[in-house]
C-alpha cells in the first residue's frame, strides 16, 4: 500500500504539472493538500512520504486522534471539512490553515479563540458559487464584504478563497465555477483589504483538478486519487 500511495501521488503530481504548463503557469505555484478523510495516521504518513505538500482533515475527532501519532510528519495539516463552533478550541493554533470558514458565527468564534490563546490563525472563506441550497459557504457577495472587514479580527488572517463545486456531468459547468472563484479571488485581492492577503484559492479534486488548475486554482485537495476510494463502513468518526 505505501508503493501504491507513493506511485499514485507521483502520477497525481505528473497531471498537475501538465495542466499548468499548459495553462502557462508554473507548476511550483500549485500545492497537493492530501484530504486524508477516514485513512489512519500510517496511511497519512506514507502521504507525507510520498510528496505531498500538506495533509487536510475534515473531522476534528480524526486530526485530534492523527496529531499525536505523528501521522503529519513534518508537513502542514489544514483543516478542510465542516467545523462547528463548539470545537473550535481543537482547531484553532492546531492547524496551519481552517480552509473551510463558512459562516460568520465560525468566523467570530475563530477570532474569539484565536485571542483567548493569543494565536493568529490563518483561515480560508469557503465560498458557495454555485448557490446550492444544501451546501454551506458565503455566496460571492458576501465574501467581498467579509473580506472588506477582516481588520475587525485582528487574531485571524485572510488568506484567500476555498469552493467545493457541485459534481457535474458536464465538465464545462464546472470549468465556469472555476472561473468565476478565481475572478471573485482576484477582485478580492486587487482591493488590498487589511488583513487580506489572498495567497491560496483552494479548488479542485480527484475528478476535476486539471480543470481547476487551469483556472488558476494555487491548492488541490486529493483525496481518493491518493489513497484509493474510503470505506464510509469503517469510518474512524461519526462526527
Amino acid at each position: 500500500m505505501k508503493e501504491q500511495i507513493r506511485q499514485n501521488i507521483a502520477a497525481i503530481r505528473a497531471r498537475m504539472d501538465a495542466a499548468a504548463l499548459a495553462a502557462g503557469r508554473r507548476p511550483e505555484e500549485i500545492s497537493l493538500c492530501a484530504a486524508s478523510k477516514m485513512n489512519d495516521a500510517q496511511r497519512v504518513l506514507w502521504a507525507v512520504e510520498g510528496g505531498v505538500d500538506c495533509c487536510g482533515e475534515n473531522r476534528v475527532q480524526e486530526l485530534r486522534e492523527k496529531q499525536p501519532q505523528g501521522a503529519y510528519g513534518s508537513k502542514p495539516v489544514h483543516f478542510i471539512g465542516r467545523l462547528q463552533t463548539n470545537k473550535v478550541k481543537f482547531v484553532v493554533g492546531q492547524v496551519e490553515l481552517i480552509q473551510s470558514v463558512d459562516r460568520l458565527n465560525l468566523l467570530e468564534a475563530i477570532e474569539k479563540e484565536a485571542a483567548k490563546q493569543n494565536v493568529r490563525q490563518d483561515i480560508l472563506l469557503e465560498v458557495n458559487i454555485a448557490a446550492e441550497e444544501t451546501k454551506a459557504g458565503f455566496s460571492p457577495e458576501q465574501a467581498l464584504e467579509m473580506a472588506s472587514k477582516m481588520a475587525d479580527y485582528p487574531h485571524v488572517h485572510l488568506c484567500g478563497l476555498m469552493a467545493i463545486p457541485p459534481i457535474c456531468q458536464n465538465s464545462q459547468r464546472n470549468y465556469n465555477y472555476f472561473q468565476k472563484m478565481h475572478a471573485l479571488w482576484v477582485d478580492i485581492r486587487a482591493k488590498k483589504y487589511d488583513n487580506v492577503t489572498m495567497r491560496c484559492l483552494s479548488m479542485g479534486m480527484s475528478d476535476d483538478f486539471e480543470d481547476a488548475i487551469a483556472c488558476g486554482s494555487t491548492m488541490v485537495r486529493i483525496g481518493t486519487a491518493i489513497f484509493g476510494a474510503r470505506n464510509y463502513a469503517n469510518s474512524l468518526s461519526t462526527e
